[in-house]
């Protein structure tokens, strides 16, 4: 599969107070990314996430390393013309409405003007601000700012789309809006690389992701591969009697009115107790599984992981 992204022994530091100190912030960072997967950069706060974004996307330059986006450098023209950016906190002139601020931003990349108008509705309606393209950026909330950044972002039709906390501040309405977009850019052929703390957001969409934790890279690998299918217990919802005693290897979590809700050890209690609980005249209402999560995975390496 051909590559996005290929980032090798990345390096950056940053001048102290008064130029006092080095800290070091990406401490040979490596990762790869291949075309059209959706891709979580994840990381606790500090952990470097912004920086490498930032170098990815030629706003800094690293101290040592190498970084590749469809084979070429960040600060070629044409690799610019093939990527969308949208920051953390993105600024824009807030007395533009956001169908100007397209505009302008439009003419930048030197779309020609009915290209450009066609494209800016189309954008708006696809970021749910159909409505609100003739409002000025200062009445919007931080969830419509959040979409118009998006719009921008994706303005060039562009091959690899980086979006830094995209998720950040909004509501769980809108962070399902976001996800049902990138997952639609995943549908039309494109890269997405993203980075978030939202985890359980990252686990419904990602494809792969990587870990940073203090500079660097922790895990990497495919989402399916890193979380594995091991089951570690089940929650079994019975209405009724589970019938008798409960063996040691089940747990009783709740009980209301004619329902209980137990926690199963081992594949062969779990047959135990839904044999049982039959044979009492129960209902099984529900047997869910608990797989490792992405959020167990991040919180063992955020604990481990760096130096």
């Amino acid at each position: 599969m051909a590559e996005a992204i290929r980032i090798q022994g990345l390096e950056k530091s940053f001048r102290g107070h008064l130029s006092i100190g080095l800290h070091r912030v990406l401490k040979g960072v490596q990762l790869t990314v291949p075309e059209g997967v959706i891709y979580g950069f994840l990381g606790p706060n500090g952990a470097g996430k912004t920086t490498t974004l930032k170098l990815l996307t030629g706003l800094l330059f690293p101290d040592a390393g190498e970084i590749r986006i469809f084979g070429a450098s960040p600060q070629d023209l044409e690799t610019k013309r093939r990527l969308g950016f949208l920051p953390e906190s993105p600024y824009f002139y807030d007395y533009l409405t956001g169908r100007e601020l397209l505009h302008f931003l439009g003419r930048l990349f030197g779309l020609p003007k009915n290209e450009l108008r066609e494209r800016a509705g189309a954008l708006l309606a696809t970021v749910g601000l159909a409505g609100k393209g003739d409002v000025q950026l200062r009445k919007y909330s931080k969830g419509m700012l959040q979409r118009i950044g998006l719009a921008q972002a994706l303005l060039n039709d562009p091959d690899l789309v980086v979006l830094d906390e995209p998720m950040t501040g909004l509501d769980p309405i809108g962070r399902r809006e976001i996800r049902d977009l990138i997952l639609l850019l995943k549908e039309q052929g494109k890269t997405v690389f993203f980075s978030s703390h939202i985890l359980a957001d990252a686990e419904m969409i990602c494809d792969q992701v990587a870990i940073i934790v203090r500079g660097q890279v922790v895990r990497e690998g495919e989402l399916e591969a890193l979380l594995g299918s091991k089951i570690h217990f089940w929650e079994v919802t019975l209405q009724g009697s589970p019938g008798g005693a409960l063996p040691p290897g089940i747990t009783l979590l709740a009980s209301h009115g004619d329902q209980v809700l137990l926690r199963v050890e081992s594949e062969r209690d779990l047959q135990e107790i839904l044999d049982s609980g039959r044979r009492a005249g129960a209902t099984v209402r529900a047997v869910t599984p608990h797989k490792p999560s992405l959020e167990d995975l991040f919180m063992e390496q955020a604990a481990g992981g760096g130096s």
